[in-house]
């Protein structure tokens, strides 16, 4: 993460919650890289569509990534969530994960994988 930004390296937008695996720097707190998220998305609803309520409920889970072995599992467990969910037959198939833009993108490349990160999962 450059200039306090985060690295994603996988994503999914389910109907009812959102799973990232991002790498978080050193000089920034989970919490902290969680209320950006949030409250960016948040900000950007109500300007942009107009949306007025809550979005999200309070707090998240997290699990860290120890290990290359770790990274590969949840980054595909990321992109098999719409196939188990029944939303789509090939993780490529749905419209709202990074396996849907690489297909679409396909000279897109996965972000260093030898850097310490975690896979958060966010309920709207």
């Amino acid at each position: 993460m450059r200039s306090g930004k985060l690295t994603v390296h996988e994503f999914v937008i389910m109907p009812n919650h959102v799973h990232i695996l991002m790498t978080v720097p050193s000089d920034v707190s989970l919490e902290k890289a969680m209320q950006r998220i949030k409250g960016g998305f948040s900000f950007r609803a109500k300007k942009e569509l107009g949306f007025a309520g809550e979005i999200w409920q309070r707090g998240y889970s997290d699990v860290q990534i120890l290990d290359d072995r770790s990274f590969g599992q949840h980054r595909e467990q990321i992109d098999n969530n719409p196939v188990k969910a029944g939303l789509a037959g090939r993780p490529e198939e749905y419209p709202f994960g990074t396996a849907h833009l690489k297909k679409r993108k396909p000279g897109l490349k996965p972000a260093d994988q030898k850097r310490p990160c975690g896979t958060t999962e966010v309920v709207p």
